[in-house]
């Protein structure tokens, strides 16, 4: 009876041990490289606090877009907490930048224009009023993480805002205003500015320089300019940098890391900053994460800092390295994670979809190992996205959610939102309020499930984004991808362009007979039997993962 019992007992221990290792195993790991990341215009999105919708008398009519519509940081958080990121399988928020901008705004051919975007910097130190207050940054994080979601804000270091009536340009110890770029070289590229009209931080300068007058002006009215002060001067006798521009900038945007816990930055105007800026941002960024991590070791959801960066026009093709015609750049080198990838939505028009998913798993493991690009399929300031008029949305949502790389949804892909609005001119068209109206039309209603369901896909299994891809059949058209880091181990089998009811798709080569697998677009429970799964659904593709 004694024996009976123990062995019973140590039966049950075993089973609970076992229990314990099956989870373990099967905890998914976040791995940046796959990400599912969405992309949103702040104000854009979701109004979720009407009080802070007119602020510092911006109330002139605008241009068609071109003015603030309501959108802030609450209205992020109420659909987070809806669900609504969950749903979509999304686990990195990438906001556009909520520092104060401008005040005023600029009149010029496409129509008068306040900052709403976020590229018009006034005062990094402070978030604008329309977009909401640090407690409700603070409030987004928490919730953010709570839903296993990082939060990417939005780096502007080139340039300030625009000058206007209400705005004055920095020193000129601070900012160039000319030449204009013109990008045939290096040079006409990183030291010029931009467009007309939006002063160029001296990012090259070691130059000791004062605070901005506006600056000391606008903190003393607010009662802050001695603890902006005293801050200022114990990172600079911390740090030994110079009291240079780029390193002022720097300081403010890591205090957003140090302070709140913000996951990573997506950086604008890469290319227009010499590269050693961003060797220098990455060291301050990681020092400011550090610090936040020590003091808060509960409130984090990654070991590391992440910098992601816009360098206009760079391709996966390029590799590393950016090619200005007389010089060449790795930007990766000790600074970004990832760069925006402008080939995607030319790769996915052109290319078969295997030479897509191929050529890119390759590239990953081979040139860019260890690094990412950031796919997309329409943004914010691209006026030629993968589908302008919105007839190819479901290709769209394919093809970006099962490339490989991190994948970025704009606000809008997955609803359909239109990327032409009547009497918009230039990116306004791509800048409309979100259309959360159209949720009850029944096409928008597909088009978001087809989204959801590829993102839910993506999001718990790695090997989508970060795994290696190999065809296994022409046709049908199958591949798999697998991923494998120390013990963990992914694998996938997808299969596209294939006839509605039913399916037979070889899986021989990932799955054994007797294998119990979840069909994830259908919904359905299947068993490998001969190599082979069968699958009758009404769709034209099948996500195969283990039970």
């Amino acid at each position: 009876m004694f024996t009976l019992l123990f062995n019973c007992k140590q039966a049950k221990e075993e089973q609970k041990l076992a229990s314990k290792e099956k989870v373990v195993k099967q905890k998914i790991p976040f791995v940046w490289e796959g990400a599912n990341l969405y992309f949103l215009l702040t104000d854009r999105f979701n109004n979720g606090d009407t009080s802070n919708d007119i602020n510092y008398d911006r109330t002139k009519k605008t241009g068609v877009n071109r003015g603030f519509q309501g959108g802030d940081i609450k209205g992020i958080t109420k659909k987070i907490q809806e669900g609504y990121f969950t749903d979509l399988g999304v686990n990195v928020i990438w906001m556009s930048p909520i520092f104060e901008q401008i005040h005023g705004g600029t009149d010029e051919s496409t129509g008068f224009s306040y900052g709403f975007h976020g590229y018009w910097t006034k005062d990094w130190t402070a978030l604008d009023k329309n977009f909401g207050t640090k407690k409700d940054l603070k409030e987004l994080i928490k919730v953010a993480h709570k839903n296993d979601i990082r939060i990417l804000l939005d780096a502007v270091v080139n340039h300030t805002g625009p000058v206007t009536e209400k705005d004055a340009v920095w020193p000129t110890n601070w900012v160039r205003t000319g030449p204009q770029c013109t990008y045939k070289n290096y040079e006409t590229a990183v030291s010029c500015t931009l467009v007309k009209n939006l002063p160029d931080i001296l990012t090259n300068s070691n130059e000791n320089v004062q605070l901005p007058k506006e600056l000391v002006e606008k903190w003393k009215a607010e009662g802050r300019l001695e603890k902006e002060q005293k801050e200022l001067a114990t990172f600079f006798k911390k740090t030994g940098y110079p009291k240079a521009p780029r390193f002022y900038i720097m300081k403010w945007l890591a205090d957003y890391i140090a302070e709140f816990g913000i996951d990573g930055y997506r950086v604008d105007t890469v290319k227009h900053v010499e590269e050693s800026v961003w060797q220098e941002f990455r060291k301050i960024c990681d020092t400011a994460y550090d610090s936040f991590k020590n003091v808060h070791p509960n409130n984090f959801l990654e070991e590391d800092f992440y910098l992601t960066g816009e360098l206009y026009n760079y391709g996966i093709g390029a590799g590393k390295y950016f090619d200005f015609g007389d010089k060449k750049v790795n930007y990766y080198e000790k600074s970004f994670n990832s760069l925006i990838n402008f080939d995607f939505k030319w790769n996915a028009k052109e290319w078969d979809i295997e030479k897509l998913f191929a050529t890119y798993s390759q590239k990953l493991q081979t040139d860019l190992k260890g690094h990412s690009v950031l796919n997309y399929i329409s943004s914010h300031d691209d006026g030629h996205p993968f589908d302008v008029k919105r007839e190819h949305t479901f290709e769209g949502g394919t093809k970006l959610l099962l490339a490989p790389g991190a994948s970025q949804m704009y606000y809008g892909d997955e609803t359909g939102r239109s990327l032409i609005t009547e009497n918009a001119v230039g990116d306004a068209h791509l800048r409309s309020f979100m259309n959360w109206e159209s949720l009850e039309n029944k096409e928008t209603k597909e088009l978001l499930l087809h989204f959801q369901k590829l993102g839910k896909f993506r999001k718990n299994h790695p090997s989508v984004g970060a795994g290696v891809h190999k065809m296994i059949s022409e046709l049908p058209y199958v591949f798999k991808r697998t991923y494998e880091k120390e013990n963990y181990k992914d694998e996938v089998v997808v299969g596209l362009n294939l006839d509605e009811g039913l399916k037979e798709l070889n899986v021989a080569e990932v799955f054994k007979d007797g294998t119990v697998l979840h069909e994830a677009y259908s919904n359905q429970q299947l068993k490998v039997a001969a190599g082979k799964v069968k699958v009758t659904s009404p769709y034209n593709m099948v996500l195969l993962e283990l039970k």
